[in-house]
Order: structure tokens, then sequence, then C-alpha cells
């Protein structure tokens, strides 16, 4: 499987906007991807400008699909001047 985690910081008072545009980004990727598997979207318990992107997916093909979507595409235009900083990284799940 192929995982890909992702950092936000959201600029303040953007958080609400952020949060309700994310979630309709994740339904997006679980109905419309067969290749996105999960999709969790996590707020930092301290901080709720701290958001955690947890993302899996059937293989690295599929991620590249993912971020080629139109649903993908109009989110991160949409929320580009939200975000203070955003780190991804991806990752290979191992199964055991």
């Amino acid at each position: 499987m192929f995982v890909v985690t992702v950092d936000f910081i959201i600029k303040p008072n953007c958080e609400a906007a952020f949060i309700e545009a994310m979630n309709k980004q994740a339904h997006n990727s679980l109905h419309k991807e067969e290749g996105c598997l999960q999709f969790d979207v996590c707020r930092d318990l301290e901080d709720p400008r701290k958001i955690f992107l947890y993302e899996v997916y059937r293989d690295a093909e599929a991620f590249d699909i993912h971020l080629k979507t139109q649903h993908f595409l109009d989110f991160d235009a949409t929320v580009r001047d939200w975000t203070a900083s955003k780190t991804a990284r991806q990752w290979h799940r191992l199964e055991g």
C-alpha cells in the first residue's frame, strides 16, 4: 500500500473554511477514486490550526491519478491562500 501524510498549518481565521473544504476533498477522493482506500482528516488537540492527513492508496499510480483529478485541483486552488505551511511525505505501508 502507498501512504501519504500531510501536515498543514492553517492561517488564522481560515480554519472553518479549510476544514469544510478538506472534508469535501476527503469524501470526493474516497467516493470518486477507485485507488483511494482511506482518507483521514485529523486536527491537533491543542492547536486547531494544525491539520494532519493520512491517505492510503492502492499504489503510487493511484496517488498520481489523485493529483490530476479535477476535485483535487479545485481543492488545492481553493485552500492555497488559507495555508501557512504544508509538508507532505510518502510511505510504503508494511503488511504484516
